[in-house]
């Protein structure tokens, strides 16, 4: 889908390879197929310049079709004559293209299908729409499946629960499905469409035929495999500029119909790139957009990029690190952005300190970062961070959040332990990521000998056990699709329930022990589908039926779910780890990948999933390409071109620190220790197993409670309670205190200048400046040095600068 944002020309700024060196006129469709008398197929002529620009010509172009006893062209849209075969040609400023057309049964004129003419108007109209006749209960007294999931059921509601109102085949036109759509009768959805609109025409003609509902039509016939939109992709200069779209429907017999006066359209970024109900894209501001057609249940899309009048600065490429940063400097050039220059020394070392260990450095391994003048310090910064334990604190905790380790659901703590120090042990050892992820979804034993089988105990529920693997596995939010097909995504229904059988059978005993429990393949038990009452047979989302005959239905999956064939993933499972490191992934939020919530970089994406996945899913091997990469060590401060950016990585951003991590460095640098349940004193709150264990400080900084799986449990938002549990709590205030770290600084014999230099250095990783100094000291009281210097102590921890990651 998204992968033409990524193949457009490798240079659209002013100085061009001689790969786009030449001008290039391209028309779409590619081809065009007509059939019947009523059929029709909309074309659209884009100029490709030198500098990389698209432009919407259809309109200037010089375009005849080669035998117009065959076909006929006008105002950009074909229609069928006779049967045949010919070319439209197409001409623009010396430049030309033909498409090939071909007709067949050019007289036919066969009856309107209930599924695929007339269910597309409701949708275009609005009318099943959550906030119109789609709700629950339907509006007034009539309801419609919602987004059109249930076409009978709806054909139902129309034709057969009120006979010769909603739609009267005697006479069609008094039908108030058309009266109120047109605004003739009271309609609290207002006017729909006008008399005189295709759509009108459609219902009133279906009407007219005796409102069937394709009884005799199979459902491979009424309903469409896929949609492909026109053109791939586009690049705007300056407002104002236009592009229209072109919708085209594909069907299981290998025919295809123009649907772009049907799909419903919308935009990610209206300020960039508007689109209007025709399917015609209007620029706006410099940005990049991708601008999505809906028809049936399909959403596809394209990306527009909108760049400013003028050109811009001539994109000067940076020195590449690695792999990573030459991936990252395709997307920027194409956008015109300059990437900020490198942190540093001091930047990266807390930066990375923070990143991998979830602690601020040490004031002794500042001073010997500092002091190394080796060209490779940071590389081998990042090997001796990757080895540590606080490393492995790290990950434990993230793929916790991911695994939902939290008591509840009769899970005992001992239990729940043995999940979280089996977790850590593979974390520790390197177990490749994807043998971890399969263990847990095959899993099954007793919760203590075997206790990854606690991830099914934790939550027992099939249908929310569904949501949290499609959600942690593969950062798909499908909960819409168990009640209607998602609306911005291409998961219906059938796709909820064909995955969610894989777990129909996961059986429940209680072992002898009291607080453990057996989890097996219980060999029975069928998810039914809500709407046909069926049972569904297991489908891989996205991957085609799967083949579970005489064997455990879980490891079928967790075998598929890891697999090659199953992209989703690694790409998953690197988006993840990049947004750890970025504060934002290149998927955003990283849990809810869906059609109409695009990569921000998909080659980028790619190439992250295929290291991993090259790697032999390693952690480490992952973290370290991107740590060591330049885009990783960038600069917070912005340049005239990447001011406004925060989604293509061109510059650092500030990030709150998580709660755990900033308890731990506070803990850390006051030299002291905190107590948690069931954790021996001095445990870090990293460590802490349970995600229902918690205390007011980590709650207010929001730690995940862990009591869903969805990436936004973790609150790094700054807000008002934080602020005033800091100013005015005993937590930062009782630390300093009780750590004693400024009286044994003096009682060594240090000067309250150096004390100072040693807090900066402690919570900022930097020195004072000279400024900074010189407002401290004189705030010190020479009498009683200590006490001023634990408020000066105080005041640098209760700041913006350690709070943090910059």
């Amino acid at each position: 889908m998204n992968s033409n944002y990524d193949t457009l020309i490798a240079s659209i700024g002013l100085t061009l390879t001689a790969a786009v060196a030449a001008a290039e006129l391209r028309v779409y469709p590619p081809e065009a197929s007509l059939a019947g008398v009523r059929d029709r197929q909309a074309v659209v002529v884009q100029r490709v310049l030198p500098t990389g620009e698209t432009r919407d010509v259809t309109d200037e172009c010089d375009a005849r079709v080669a035998d117009e006893s065959i076909a006929a062209f006008e105002h950009g849209v074909l229609r069928p004559s006779a049967d045949g075969a010919t070319t439209l040609r197409v001409a623009h400023d010396g430049h030309s293209a033909e498409v090939p057309v071909a007709v067949q049964r050019s007289d036919a004129d066969a009856p309107l299908s209930f599924g695929r003419d007339v269910m597309p108007v409701f949708m275009k109209a609005g009318c099943n729409m959550g906030k119109c006749h789609g709700s629950a209960r339907g509006q007034d007294g009539f309801r419609l499946s919602l987004f059109g999931f249930d076409p009978p059921g709806d054909h139902f509601r129309l034709v057969g629960e009120m006979p010769g109102r909603r739609v009267n085949v005697a006479r069609p036109e008094a039908s108030l499905l058309l009266t109120k759509a047109i605004g003739e009768s009271p309609h609290t959805g207002g006017k729909r469409f006008d008399r005189d609109s295709e759509s009108y025409a459609t219902l009133l003609r279906w009407i007219e035929e005796g409102a069937g509902d394709d009884a005799e039509e199979s459902a491979a016939d009424a309903e469409p495999i896929g949609i492909t939109v026109y053109p791939p992709e586009a690049v705007l200069v300056g407002p104002t500029q236009r592009q229209r779209l072109v919708v085209v429907a594909r069907y299981a017999d290998g025919a295809t119909r123009d649907v772009t006066p049907l799909a419903v359209y919308l935009s990610n970024n209206d300020s960039a790139a508007a689109v209007d109900e025709a399917g015609v894209v209007t620029s706006g501001a410099r940005g990049e957009a991708f601008v999505m057609a809906r028809y049936a249940t399909f959403t596809e899309g394209v990306p527009v990029i909108v760049l400013p009048e003028g050109g811009g600065p001539e994109f000067t490429e940076p020195e590449a690190f690695n792999e990573v940063d030459r991936v990252v400097y395709d997307k920027l050039r194409k956008l015109r952005i300059t990437p900020s220059a490198v942190c540093s020394d001091e930047v990266f070392l807390r930066r990375v300190s923070l990143d991998l260990t979830g602690l601020t450095p040490t004031p002794e391994r500042f001073e010997a970062f500092l002091s190394d003048e080796s060209p490779d310090k940071r590389a081998r910064l990042v090997g001796e961070l990757l080895r540590s334990q606080a490393f492995v604190d790290v990950w434990t905790m993230r793929l916790g959040e991911l695994l939902r380790i939290r008591s509840e659901n009769q899970v005992s703590y001992k239990a729940l332990l043995r999940f979280h120090n089996w977790v850590r042990d593979r974390v520790a050892a390197g177990e490749p990521l994807d043998r971890l992820f399969g263990e847990v979804l095959a899993a099954s034993g007793g919760t203590f000998d075997t206790p990854s089988t606690n991830f099914f105990q934790i939550e027992a529920n099939s249908l929310q056990l569904t949501e949290n693997v499609a959600q942690s596995y593969l950062g798909m939010r499908i909960q819409c699709a168990q009640c209607h097909n998602h609306p911005f995504d291409r998961w219906t229904m059938d796709d909820y329930y064909g995955f969610a059988s894989f777990f129909s059978q996961v059986g429940f005993k209680q072992s002898r022990d009291p607080r453990e429990f057996i989890v097996y393949d219980a060999g029975r038990g069928e998810i039914d589908h809500v709407v046909t009452g069926e049972p569904v047979a297991p489908t891989y989302l996205g991957g085609g039926p799967a083949d579970c005959e005489d064997r455990d239905r879980r490891e079928a999956l967790a075998e598929w779910i890891v697999s090659p064939q199953n992209k989703a993933f690694a790409r998953n499972l690197a988006n993840i780890v990049w947004a750890h490191h970025f504060g934002r992934g290149i998927v955003e939020p990283v849990d809810d990948v869906r059609i109409s919530n695009p990569p921000s970089n998909e080659e980028l994406l790619d190439y992250l999933a295929g290291r991993l996945v090259e790697s032999g899913y390693d952690l480490r091997s992952l973290v370290r390409e991107i740590v060591t990469s330049r885009t990783y060590q960038l600069a917070t401060a912005a340049n005239p071109t990447n001011r406004h950016d925060a989604k293509h990585f061109s510059r650092a951003q500030v990030r709150r620190l998580r709660a755990e991590a900033l308890l731990d460095s506070i803990s850390q640098i006051t030299a002291t220790t905190d107590d948690f349940p069931r954790l021996p004193a001095g445990a870090r709150a990293a460590q802490i197993a349970d995600g229902a264990t918690s205390n007011y400080f980590l709650s207010t900084f929001g730690r995940a409670p862990r009591e869903t799986v969805c990436a936004c449990e973790v609150d790094v938002q700054p807000n008002l309670s934080q602020a005033l549990h800091l100013l005015n709590g005993d937590a930062t205030n009782d630390k300093v205190t009780e750590g004693g770290v400024v009286p044994r600084l003096l009682g060594g014999g240090a000067t309250p200048r150096q004390v100072v230099e040693r807090l900066y250095v402690a919570c900022y990783s930097r020195r004072p400046t000279e400024v900074e100094l010189e407002r401290l000291l004189a705030t010190i009281d020479s009498a009683d040095p200590a006490q001023s210097l634990n408020d000066v102590f105080w005041a640098l921890l209760n700041s913006k600068e350690f709070l943090f990651n910059h």
